[in-house]
């Protein structure tokens, strides 16, 4: 036994060469190719952060030779079970060689599966063109990968097993305690489906269950797009209450969630950009999961990195999933540079990864619908052990840009031909200079079919994924007393007014449009309507239907009768502003109003906590400039900031719903109007 453990610490001695060599070759190569993920800041503000910067560059490079550490080891067991087996000499160089062949098999078998399955991870760190992956991407197959991990895994094994027949007793038990040992990573990293469980509940108020999608456009599960897209929503919208025309004041992710979750207007929650420094955190008014937590209810969030928000500001979930601020200086620094962090994603993407390595398991742009959906499924199954009624809300970030989905969903309205840099997600979004650029350049600069088939593709993953949690739910025997709501926190322009992007145009009705679907077992739904309303109704509406009075403080009103059909929609008038622009786009008048690049805008007000905010020299100079909007009815009014003097444009929603033709001088009762809401 002494001997084989003898054994066994030089060959992991000599194991951990090969492992040191490549793990200074990828610090070495992220060194040279600096890279940061985020916003671009200025240079004063990132001389602050060098220490720091190089104590993050640091530990990932010695995750990275604790993972190359960890692939040799296979090879060592391998070599050793040879040795044990044919009662060969140990030798260094075989053990050097055997600790290098497995880094390499197992580094590459990672990849192709990374490759194949979630390709837009990869691309968010690939540092070079990522068309150079094509030849090997086209040869790749699920059962290809299949029988290439049965055959690494079989030969492996059965070399294991050969040599435990043949080594002597104390070899043996060595060998099973190292193979235990090295094989509990992976064990750790298995994620076993949600099991349903009965639970009836009857007599207590309903449970809350919001599934919420980062830039999902109202249109694409609306009837008239010509895509079935949203097979299982449109089915769920049909039995409960479509609202295709719910606006929201301000279509960026911060701001609209806080308006959602509040019923309360920006100027009154205060939430009016992304970039929120630590001192807005704090909410002025009472938000839907402290009111619930009030009246008996457990509230739980969970999300990837674009509902970071939800964990950000005090909402007053007593639980929240997901990573910290996403518009944090220091968690950025932490996600490293590309090299690194390639690397560490190829091993990151699981559970092990989520609670040692959060900031890359929840790096910007990597999908992780099928891992939060699955999440989400278990937390239902245990909430509903539980008499107390819950509410629990999942955010995904499914359609964000780059738009990049699982496979095959990248693939699913594809043109099989295409073979541009957009073939696994929207390219150029992956430095952050390359999307202060793209923000600059005109539709000619894109391959625009091909990213809406990409966002086509995004959609029907949250499809799915909406479909396998509410068949969960009824499995759970949760259906019956849940009241499911399924949201967006905004839309997405693809260039419908010579922009892409959320909330640069207030003229469209691409981005402040949401859809909200509600969904009450307890009564009939309404199906679809059309009419407006607006993102401050959704708290007043949830609240009233499970009996619990709304406070005098919402700017929202109370859609209950509308959804039980007792009462017409209202016609209420929904008032809407751009948000905040990264940079001057190809949309924007030459006499527009306007204000620096967002390199310019930011700061950091307290450097130890490292939160991204907009510069208060900054904010007035915004908030003149946005352009603003209001519908009422069939008519919209946008007033435009230009110099010297505002324009003010007409459009009727009936005849011209994409908003293309000025009627503003056949009417200019109906403008006289309107303005009093924009004023």
């Amino acid at each position: 036994m002494n001997s084989f453990w003898n054994l066994l610490s030089q060959s992991l001695t000599v194991n951990a060469l090969p492992a040191l060599v490549a793990s200074l070759a990828l610090l070495g190569m992220s060194l040279l190719h600096f890279s940061r993920t985020g916003p671009r800041i200025r240079e004063e503000i990132i001389l602050h952060y060098r220490a720091y910067t190089a104590g993050c560059v640091l530990r990932q490079a010695l995750w990275a030779f604790l993972i190359l550490f960890w692939l040799g080891g296979f090879g060592q067991l391998g070599y050793l079970a040879l040795v044990a087996g044919g009662r060969l000499a140990f030798s260094w160089p075989g053990s050097l060689l055997a600790g290098s062949i497995a880094i390499a098999i197992l580094a590459g078998f990672q990849f192709l599966r990374h490759l194949l399955h979630i390709p837009a991870a990869l691309m968010m760190s690939w540092p070079y063109d990522i068309r150079r992956l094509y030849p090997l991407w086209r040869r790749l197959t699920v059962t290809r990968l299949r029988w290439l991990g049965l055959a690494l895994a079989g030969g492996w094994l059965g070399l294991l097993v050969w040599g435990l027949e043949a080594a002597d007793a104390a070899a043996r038990n060595g060998l099973l305690a190292a193979l235990g040992l090295w094989l509990l990573p992976v064990l750790m990293t298995l994620e076993f489906p949600a099991l349903p469980r009965r639970h009836r509940r009857a007599g207590k108020r309903p449970n809350l269950l919001l599934i919420g999608c980062d830039t999902l456009r109202a249109d694409r599960i609306s009837a008239d797009y010509p895509r079935n897209v949203a097979p299982f929503l449109k089915t769920l919208a049909q039995r409960g209450t479509l609202f295709t025309r719910c606006y929201t004041p301000i279509a960026r992710t911060a701001p609209s969630l806080a308006t959602l979750l509040t019923g309360t207007d920006p100027q009154k929650h205060g939430v009016v950009f992304n970039f929120m420094g630590d001192d807005s955190t704090t909410l002025p008014v009472k938000a839907l999961p402290r009111i619930l937590a009030e009246h008996g209810y457990h509230t739980e969030a969970i999300s990837d990195w674009s509902g970071s928000d939800l964990g950000k500001f005090s909402f007053g979930f007593h639980k929240t999933l997901m990573p910290a601020d996403q518009w944090n200086f220091r968690y950025l620094l932490r996600q490293g540079p590309k090299e690194l962090r390639l690397f560490l994603g190829l091993f990151s993407h699981n559970c092990l990864g989520r609670w040692l390595l959060p900031e890359l398991y929840y790096l910007a742009g990597a999908p992780l619908t099928g891992q939060l959906g699955r999440l989400a499924r278990k937390r239902l199954s245990a909430l509903g052990r539980h008499k107390q009624p819950f509410c629990l809300t999942l955010f995904l970030g499914t359609c964000h840009p780059p738009f990049g989905s699982e496979y095959p969903y990248y693939r699913f309205f594809a043109d099989p031909n295409y073979r541009g840099a957009s073939l696994f997600a929207m390219a150029r979004l992956t430095d952050p200079m390359e999307i202060l650029r793209s923000q600059q350049e005109p539709r000619e600069a894109f391959d625009l079919d091909q990213i809406i088939d990409l966002y086509d593709g995004c959609v029907r993953r949250f499809d799915d994924e909406v479909r396998a949690i509410c068949h969960h739910l009824q499995r759970c025997g949760l259906d019956r007393d849940t009241i499911v709501v399924v949201f967006s926190d905004h839309g997405m322009e693809l260039f419908e007014h010579g922009t892409w992007g959320q909330g640069n145009s207030a003229i469209g009705e691409q981005s402040n449009r949401i859809p909200v679907l509600i969904f009450d077992p307890r009564q009939p739904g309404r199906g679809r309507i059309d009419g407006a309303v607006r993102a401050t109704d959704l708290v007043p509406t949830l609240l009233d239907l499970i009996d619990i009075s709304p406070p005098s403080h919402l700017d929202g009103v109370s859609l209950k009768t509308v959804l039980s059909g007792q009462e017409p929609l209202p016609e209420l008038a929904a008032t809407f502003r751009t948000g905040l622009w990264l940079t001057r786009h190809p949309g924007m008048s030459p006499s527009h109003l306007a204000y620096p690049d967002l390199v310019e805008l930011l700061h950091i007000p307290d450097r130890r906590s490292g939160t991204l905010a907009i510069q208060p020299q900054y904010r007035q100079r915004i908030e003149k400039a946005r352009d603003v909007a209001v519908c009422r009815g069939r008519w919209k009014l946008v007033r435009l900031a230009l110099n010297p003097h505002p324009r003010y444009l007409l459009f009727d929603l009936e005849t011209d719903p994409g908003c293309h033709e000025d009627v503003s001088d056949r009417h200019p009762d109906i403008v006289a109007a309107l303005k009093s809401y924009l004023d």
